[in-house]
């Protein structure tokens, strides 16, 4: 069962005359989910400890934009839209749900999307400060949003989302392709495989100008590709002057190895079978 969460009426309330409190926001954010506090947080201080963030330029600009915003409006009205009938449009494609929380919050710039497991509940989570720098506030850029996330929830539930990499190769294929699976369960609940909720100002269009050289590129990448270095997954990354093309060329991955597999067998592949899949398409003209 989907079970929705939304929060959006708390939010103007975590902050004090416009700037972001963090005793209010860790108590709100516990009154969710009992002592969570500590996971939003761990996340943000990774990025910091890798000396390429701080919070004063990097995380408190992004949270001080939520207040008063009117794009919080939108989102939320997007967001109720979304979520409305959500269940029966994935029943009726896939023949089941994820059991899963689809929470609408602050946080603290883990990520616009993000799936987890709190309190032994497996979670969506949607960080409306990350929405709203990113303008994804829209119907569409919410569905997509949240489709994709349910991607992974569903991989997760009825196939094999978590497997060992022996080593840095084989864990960036891995996210590569799971990236790439989430992409197709929003596609198809979409209908259409063209449809990426990133196509802002030609970025699909571009990514498929220039497909070649992001695989080629990723592929030399991946043996010494690290976390907070790498250019391909995520809005803050820069590849030519774009983000998010793994997520470009993930979904092209999955469509490919749809030749061959349903999709409830591919994601149920074990990680080796999965590389191999991936040397083929590497290797496809």
């Amino acid at each position: 069962m989907i079970r929705i969460i939304d929060t959006c009426h708390q939010i103007n309330q975590l902050f004090d005359h416009s700037v972001f409190n963090y005793p209010r926001w860790e108590a709100y954010i516990n009154s969710v989910y009992d002592h969570s506090a500590h996971i939003f947080k761990e996340e943000m201080d990774g990025y910091i400890q890798s000396g390429q963030y701080t919070f004063e330029r990097d995380f408190l600009p992004v949270l001080n934009a939520v207040y008063e915003n009117p794009k919080l409006d939108i989102l939320h009205n997007s967001f109720i839209e979304v979520t409305g009938h959500l269940s029966e449009r994935v029943t009726g494609l896939f023949g089941k749900e994820p059991d899963i929380d689809i929470v609408l919050y602050l946080g603290l710039c883990n990520a616009a999307g993000w799936v987890t497991n709190i309190n032994h509940n497996d979670t969506i989570l949607l960080g409306v400060e990350k929405i709203i720098e990113l303008d994804w506030t829209d119907v569409n850029s919410m569905y997509g949003l949240i489709c994709h996330e349910l991607g992974h929830a569903y991989h997760g539930q009825y196939g094999v989302l978590k497997q060992e990499a022996a080593d840095d190769r084989q864990k960036y294929i891995w996210q590569l392709f799971t990236e790439g699976a989430a992409m197709y369960f929003e596609q198809a609940l979409a209908g259409d495989f063209s449809y990426y909720h990133q196509d802002v100002n030609g970025w699909a269009d571009w990514c498929g100008e220039h497909f070649r050289q992001i695989l080629e590129d990723f592929d030399r990448d991946i043996s010494g590709m690290k976390r907070y270095e790498q250019r391909y997954f995520g809005d803050w990354c820069d590849y030519y002057g774009h983000s998010d093309v793994g997520y470009y060329l993930g979904s092209r991955f999955v469509q490919h190895c749809m030749e061959k597999y349903e999709f409830d067998e591919l994601i149920c592949l074990p990680l080796d079978a999965v590389c191999e899949l991936y040397m083929d398409f590497v290797r496809a003209p």
